[in-house]
């Protein structure tokens, strides 16, 4: 099998860097915290190695980068970037709602389900149960199919020209995971483990130069330096 043709279309999946919050595990979502001096520094540390002219992110290849409202998002675009102001903010990138889990860490959040009579059988499970007050797994669901489908009105006239056609995403711990799942057609609920450290990148795109094949890019060769 050929490898993948560089020209093929890109999503640079990318979750903020470091914050006080997602140091000690505490859900993080409508909260406006900024990143720590480390998740800066994370995030610098990406950019020097993935970020500009003939990179594995070149500019002169996206054609529009979305980023969550978030100021943590909007700080680790702008520090990726070189300050770049070209992006679109959309709250269809912001954090799974927490609800009444904001600022508490897994642990206490099942405690509290079980208080409230809940989950007596199984432990919760965000991608199954989704949050009191908060974002059901359906209503998270939609907003990110949303954004998919703007994606691939975007890709679809370019899967095999010379155009600009890359896109980046900025966003956090569990919408960059959901976001991969439902690139990818699987419900949220469905076993699929994923991770994204803060401050990194995945990359999805798509098989056979086909908008109806979406891919996760499992492994990627840098291209040479210039």
């Amino acid at each position: 099998m050929p490898d993948k043709d560089a020209s093929t279309p890109r999503v640079f999946l990318i979750r903020h860097g470091q914050t006080e919050w997602s140091m000690s595990g505490q859900y993080t979502s409508q909260t406006d915290i900024p990143l720590t001096a480390h998740g800066e520094e994370q995030v610098t540390s990406t950019a020097k190695f993935m970020y500009g002219p003939g990179k594995l992110i070149d500019p002169a290849k996206v054609a529009k980068a979305w980023v969550s409202p978030r100021k943590r998002a909007v700080k680790t675009y702008e520090l990726l970037s070189g300050a770049n102001k070209d992006y679109e903010v959309t709250e269809n990138l912001a954090e799974w709602h927490y609800g009444q889990y904001e600022g508490m860490k897994t642990k206490e959040i099942r405690q509290l389900r079980k208080s409230h009579g809940l989950d007596q059988d199984q432990e919760w499970d965000i991608w199954r149960d989704g949050c009191e007050d908060g974002e059901s797994a359906a209503q998270v669901t939609a907003r990110i199919d949303t954004l998919i489908a703007q994606i691939k009105d975007l890709q679809a006239p370019h899967m095999t020209d010379s155009e600009p056609k890359d896109v980046i995403l900025v966003a956090h711990g569990h919408l960059t995971r959901a976001f991969a799942k439902r690139w990818l057609g699987y419900e949220l609920s469905f076993p699929l483990s994923l991770m994204m450290e803060p401050g990194g990148v995945g990359i999805l795109s798509y098989q056979h130069h086909s908008i109806d094949e979406p891919a996760l890019l499992l492994g990627m060769g840098f291209p040479p330096q210039q």
